[in-house]
């Protein structure tokens, strides 16, 4: 099994457009709400939920963190809803996507994603599941709820990919 090394690059609005959102303050529009005393950055993502009974659910994920090197075996994605991951820890971690091609994900792009820095994967996006770097870290996840299969997997059968640092 061949290793290929993925170069790290930095998260922003405009790189990560093709696969979904970043979710940050500074992106989208400015409302000021409650007598003035809050700043609502409005519409920085939406949800997108098909099939029978979808809903949309809100959930604290606990990822223990990834030492470097980290292999990339397999990518996932959710067919029937999008997925949102916003850190509440302020902590720094890795974001990996591909694009598709005929049902199967393609070489994966890497993202150092700051700890003030969400991402909301499209629907039907490929992407590594949570990628926490040095400590435990929570997060705040918006994804899909209701019947049907929402998760599809794909393993890498002839690369495996590694991340072997985060500088950029």
């Amino acid at each position: 099994m061949e290793l290929v090394s993925l170069s790290v690059q930095r998260l922003t609005s405009e790189a990560f457009a093709p696969f979904g959102d970043v979710i940050e303050t500074g992106l989208g529009e400015i409302k000021h709400i409650n007598w003035n005393i809050t700043e609502r950055h409005h519409a920085l993502a939406s949800t997108d939920m098909i099939g029978d009974d979808a809903l949309v659910l809100i959930n604290i994920f606990r990822s223990q963190p990834w030492q470097l090197p980290i292999t990339i075996k397999m990518l996932e994605r959710h067919p029937l809803g999008s997925q949102a991951f916003m850190p509440l820890n302020n902590r720094d971690y890795f974001v990996v996507v591909a694009e598709d091609r005929d049902g199967q994900p393609q070489t994966p792009v890497a993202f150092l994603a700051r700890g003030n820095q969400g991402v909301n994967y499209h629907r039907n996006v490929w992407h590594h599941p949570l990628l926490a770097q040095h400590d435990v870290s929570d997060f705040l996840v918006v994804d899909r709820g209701g019947a049907g299969n929402n998760l599809e997997e794909h393993y890498y059968p002839e690369y495996n990919f590694i991340i072997s640092d985060s500088k950029i």
